[in-house]
């Protein structure tokens, strides 16, 4: 019987309901990124650290899409004006050697080492653990390389450059004169309790946001609320739950460009 291979998927689930919170909006609201990085990231593959194999695999192929331009031909898909290729899981089969994933890349990995795709979706804070105990053998959920992590799972090499941003509502104008990230930190650290904000749960944002010795985040005291993905965040935002989100650039600018229409 040959073994299965599965990967966890999370982060792209923040995506995936954005069509479905963008029509329960307040007729009218809208938001907008405050385009300053906050943070400066790395994603990789996240793997179990007995699969030496499989991490060299993993870097293989990033080398050659990286090569021959299918990387940023998959890239173009989600964050420029191309049209993402809609991925399907296979059924979880014991007598078959599949490979589950979450992102097209992902399903490209699974052709070149000649698998199946298995997704298994979970919520982002169970993506590491799941893989550490075998429930998965790689994590692809716009995962960050830190000290932290690498001490339960392994890491391929980084694939993709990433940042945290804020969003708030388009009336906001508190951060408009910022340039620096210093700038909206000073802003941040004025805040106080009665200050909510959003994060996704799990991720570098909760981090960043509550503060984290092993991230080397000292944290704000306003108040941080975790949700189980970044477009639910987002919708309280919209509904005055809370007076902004802190997620990861990509899906920070995707999501407000869905909510705005």
């Amino acid at each position: 019987m040959k073994k299965i291979i599965s990967i966890a998927l999370a982060a792209i689930m923040a995506l995936s309901v954005i069509c479905i919170f963008a029509s329960c909006s307040k007729t009218g609201t809208k938001v907008k990124v405050i385009d300053i990085p906050l943070t400066v990231e790395e994603y990789g593959f996240g793997i179990n650290k007995s699969n030496i194999d499989l991490v060299q695999k993993a870097n293989a192929y990033l080398n050659e899409i990286k090569s021959n331009g299918k990387f940023d031909e998959i890239l173009n898909k989600y964050f420029g004006d191309g049209t993402p290729t809609p991925v399907t899981s296979a059924k979880v089969d014991s007598t078959k050697d599949q490979l589950g994933v979450d992102m097209e890349l992902m399903a490209g990995f699974a052709a070149y080492l000649g698998k199946e795709l298995v997704i298994s979706n979970m919520k982002f804070e169970s993506v590491c653990t799941s893989v550490q105990q075998g429930e998965a053998d790689i994590a692809a959920s716009g995962l960050t390389i830190n000290d932290a992590r690498k001490e339960i799972i392994a890491f391929s090499n980084a694939y993709y450059n990433a940042a945290q941003m804020l969003i708030v509502p388009a009336s906001n104008t508190a951060f408009d004169a910022c340039k620096t990230v210093e700038d909206v930190e000073k802003i941040l650290n004025g805040y106080g309790a009665s200050v909510k904000c959003g994060v996704q749960t799990g991720t570098t944002g909760q981090y960043y946001a509550k503060g984290d010795e092993d991230w080397g985040f000292d944290g704000y005291k306003f108040t941080t609320i975790g949700y189980d993905n970044a477009a639910l965040a987002v919708q309280s935002l919209i509904n005055g739950n809370i007076e902004f989100v802190i997620v990861d650039e990509a899906p920070a600018k995707s999501i407000t460009k869905s909510y705005n229409g």
